[in-house]
């Protein structure tokens, strides 16, 4: 299993995908906002989302888990 982290500190302005969803290597999981820009997290490989441990509106720190890939 892979933890997919915030590479910045902000909040979730919107998740692209659920839970149980495939995703490919480089598919966007969770778009953030931070001073103004967005910016896309996506997925380091294939795999399934297991789980996602964010919701719209969280605001979030570097480093902290978005979601768990298997």
């Amino acid at each position: 299993m892979t933890e997919v982290v915030s590479p910045i500190t902000g909040s979730v302005w919107k998740i692209v995908i659920e839970v149980g969803a495939q995703v490919g290597e480089g598919e966007t999981i969770v778009i953030l906002e931070s001073m103004k820009m967005e910016i896309r997290v996506k997925s380091p490989h294939n795999g399934k989302v297991v789980e996602i441990r964010v919701k719209e509106g969280d605001s979030i720190l570097e480093d902290d888990i978005i979601a768990i890939i298997e």
